[in-house]
């Protein structure tokens, strides 16, 4: 597939804190917003296998009606 690009407009500060950390993960600005996109738009396909261990400790915790989930 081709690249196109594209203009979006992003607080200057966010951009600068967004290269130095693409740099530190040694991927370009465009590539971290490509890899991010694609991991919020294509559905990812699992090889993960829930254990025993972890199927017995669905619904082990109950909240109470009022709990706070945040």
């Amino acid at each position: 597939m081709a690249n196109k690009k594209a203009t979006v407009s992003i607080d200057k500060g966010l951009i600068e804190k967004a290269k130095v950390y693409a740099g530190s993960q040694n991927k370009s600005l465009s590539g971290l917003i490509e890899s991010y996109l694609r991991s919020i738009i294509v559905p990812k396909e699992s090889n993960l296998k829930i254990t025993p261990k972890v199927k017995s400790l669905s619904g082990a915790f109950k909240a109470p009606a009022d709990f706070d989930y945040k």
